[in-house]
């Protein structure tokens, strides 16, 4: 009842506020008619200009400066096809041309190149794939898959990684909009198959795989490493170590702290960075570690972190820091007395919703947009190799922790094409290849 009786109170001073409003309005417009006319112009102009803002605030989308999509569809215009066609040409030379009835003269008999993205023979991103071994050195980045998950200390699968990854990878075009770049026309890069592991034994694989990683280091040819679980950190560190007499810095991004010396009395996928930072030009402090947090991160590790004191970033840091100051301190802490940076990227550091194919899930990670746009910061600056791990598609879901996985690398490389960083860091590589 009191409600009522206080809402009719409320209607009826409205009311009269209202009316008594109304009387000197029009007192107003009886007593000063000039004066009324000269207000209620300015009030409609304020008005129409009010109205302008609202309507238009937003920028014209054809005007090129002020849109970053519109500039980017001026820019494309800029990249040249010449490595398009040219394989086009030999996708008709090796695949025959196409029947009578196909009208686009393009199209080969047999499926050879990027089309259709559902055909043909899924190395990385439809890149050549490089049989003789000894021929990487024509290449800037060569891809090459550890397929290993003899490292696993809960669920195994990311030996399947490197298969996930580069079926997905089909789908990509080696094309990005906003960032104007073309993959195939600015850079070369193939694939060099797999390293041939030892699936029983995990010292007999790492030699492989350093030996792996040094070959190809060793021809000024940038790695790119799609695992396997994550134990392969240091093998793949360990093989790039050994072919130059600089230092080498880390930027390592997990929810884990794999800096542990041994978990079941093995180097497994929780050690790599305390054996990696036991190199001789790979220091402690220039290991950065991002992400770091949750409910398994293994106590043995803290002690490890503090006694050589690393670098370590939770994701409380990164809510509080923001990603742009992060990677900013990241890069600082690697480079600092370094003369390159690898980056090992653990796709476990996403949050789980989105990346289920994994062996060790922690919910609370990076959101995508955020670990791209940590990934696209660090490498902008030039790596001398990148390793992704982790990725288990038996967990996956419609491949969507591949095509994270994928979308990590190829924006890792986008960032160094458009940022002049390619090859920034591959001079470092002086020592003679020596096979253990």
């Amino acid at each position: 009842m009191n409600i009522a009786v206080t809402a009719a109170s409320q209607v009826q001073r409205r009311a009269s506020s209202w009316a008594l409003s109304r009387n000197n309005l029009l007192q107003l417009h009886r007593r000063r008619p000039a004066e009324l006319k000269a207000t209620t112009t300015s009030l409609i102009a304020a008005s129409n200009q009010l109205q302008q803002q609202k309507r238009f605030h937003h920028p014209d989308p054809f005007n090129p400066k002020t849109t970053k999509g519109w500039k980017a569809a001026l820019k494309e215009s800029t990249i040249p096809t010449t490595k398009f066609d040219q394989e086009i040409a030999q996708g008709l030379l090796h695949g025959l041309p196409g029947a009578s009835s196909i009208t686009d003269r393009t199209i080969p008999t047999f499926s050879r190149g990027e089309l259709p993205h559902f055909a043909g023979i899924n190395t990385f991103l439809k890149a050549p794939y490089i049989e003789d071994s000894r021929n990487v050195g024509d290449y800037d980045v060569a891809v090459v898959g550890v397929p290993f998950d003899g490292g696993c200390t809960y669920r195994a699968g990311t030996r399947f990684g490197p298969q996930g990854i580069r079926r997905i990878s089909a789908l990509y075009t080696p094309y990005n909009y906003e960032k104007g770049i073309d993959l195939r026309e600015q850079m070369t890069l193939c694939d060099i198959g797999d390293v041939f592991t030892i699936p029983a034994n995990i010292e007999k694989s790492f030699d492989q795989i350093s030996n792996a990683v040094a070959h190809i280091a060793s021809h000024g040819t940038m790695p790119i490493i799609l695992g396997g679980d994550h134990s392969i950190g240091f093998p793949t560190v360990r093989g790039l170590a050994s072919v130059t007499t600089k230092n080498i810095g880390i930027i390592h991004v997990d929810r884990h702290a794999d800096i542990q010396e041994k978990d079941l009395d093995e180097r497994m996928h929780t050690t790599p960075y305390f054996h990696a930072t036991n190199l001789p030009n790979v220091n402690p402090k220039n290991l950065v570690q991002i992400g770091i947090g949750g409910w398994q991160v293994p106590r043995p590790a803290v002690s490890n972190m503090i006694e050589r004191e690393t670098n370590i970033f939770t994701m409380d840091d990164i809510e509080e820091l923001g990603i742009d100051k992060v990677a900013e301190m990241a890069l600082e802490r690697a480079w600092d007395g370094t003369d390159a940076v690898y980056m090992s990227y653990d796709i476990d550091s996403i949050e789980a919703a989105f990346v289920p194919g994994t062996g060790w899930p922690e919910p609370g990670g990076l959101l995508p947009r955020e670990a791209l746009k940590l990934v696209g910061l660090v490498a902008a600056e030039g790596l001398c190799g990148m390793e992704v791990v982790e990725v288990s598609p038996p967990y996956d879901h419609a491949d969507i922790t591949s095509l994270m996985a994928l979308r990590i690398i190829v924006d890792a490389l986008g960032s160094m094409v458009s940022h002049g960083t390619l090859k920034k860091s591959m001079g470092i590589f002086d020592k003679e290849f020596v096979p253990i």
